[in-house]
Parts: C-alpha cells; sequence; structure tokens
C-alpha cells in the first residue's frame, strides 16, 4: 500500500534540502522521519522500506529511460542501487548515513560472501550516482546500466534472504 501526500512548497525546499546535506533521496528522508515520529526502530520495517524504495525506484528510472531522461534516470538507478543496500544494512540493525558509509558496507559484503560482481556493480552504480550530478555517461550506457542494477539487486537480495 502507498500514499501519496501533498506537502507545502516550505515543507518540500526543506525536504530536498536535508536531502542534499544528508546525501539522500527525499522519499528517504521523510521515510526516516515517519519512522522516528512513530519510534517504530524495528530492522524488519526498515528493511521493507529500503526494498520498498528500491523498487519503486528502478521502476521509476525504466520509465525515464523511455522518456530518455537519463540524468534523471541515472539517480533513480543509484537510488535503487543505494536502498538495497541500506535495506541489507538495516537488517543487521547497520545504520548507513553516507556514501563512505555505504562503500564500506558494500566492500564487507563483497568480502563475506566472497562475490566479486558486488564491488563491479556497485561501482556502475556510484557511476551513475556521478553522471546525475555530471551527465558524462553516453545515453546508451545508462540503458545497459538497468540490468546491472537489476543483477545487483538479485545478487543483495541473495544476502538478504538467504536460502536455508
Amino acid at each position: 500500500m502507498s500514499i501519496e501526500i501533498a506537502f507545502p512548497e516550505k515543507i518540500l525546499r526543506s525536504i530536498i534540502e536535508l536531502s542534499k546535506r544528508e546525501d539522500a533521496l527525499p522519499e528517504e528522508i521523510i521515510n526516516e522521519a515517519v519512522l522516528e515520529y512513530l519510534r517504530l526502530a524495528d530492522p524488519e520495517i526498515k528493511t521493507e522500506l529500503h526494498v520498498n524504495l528500491s523498487d519503486k525506484y528502478l521502476g521509476e528510472a525504466e520509465a525515464l529511460i523511455k522518456e530518455e531522461d537519463y540524468l534523471q534516470a541515472s539517480e533513480k538507478l543509484w537510488g535503487a542501487a543505494s536502498q538495497i543496500v541500506k535495506a541489507v544494512g538495516a537488517k543487521r540493525n547497520v545504520e548507513l548515513r553516507s556514501q563512505s558509509d555505504s562503500n564500506r558496507f558494500v566492500a564487507e559484503l563483497r568480502r563475506e560472501a566472497n562475490e566479486p560482481e558486488i564491488r563491479r556493480l556497485w561501482q556502475i552504480a556510484t557511476s551513475l550516482y556521478q553522471n546525475f550530478y555530471e551527465a558524462w555517461l553516453p545515453e546508451e550506457m545508462v540503458k545497459e546500466s538497468v540490468e546491472d542494477i537489476k543483477r545487483f539487486r538479485e545478487v543483495l537480495a541473495r544476502i538478504l534472504h538467504p536460502e536455508p
């Protein structure tokens, strides 16, 4: 289930400013505020929130690519990747508050899983993040990155939900 909320402009500006300072997308800032307000510290709830955001951003990225908005698609693909990382962190009760935290955590996951593909796919995600700000990737590279981000999510989903 989802709810659409219309915020006054002043609140939206504050959310966007905070999202830039916190290196997080606006939806993540709103989710964090709601969790804090409701005093919900349950790792399962946080995990589900991050997985849902990852799904949402991936869908938005695919729609943006169809609209040929490759910069916004880059940001959403990055969001899909970073949210699945945060989901794994939340499941382990690890809070990832910065790009640096996420990079260290992904390196740890790669070592734990003995899965070199994690590093390679994460680097693709971070290049998409950089592309959003610098517009340096050709369109076809952004388009082709969708499958890489899907693969990254699959690999991390196996860590998130290991088979017995």
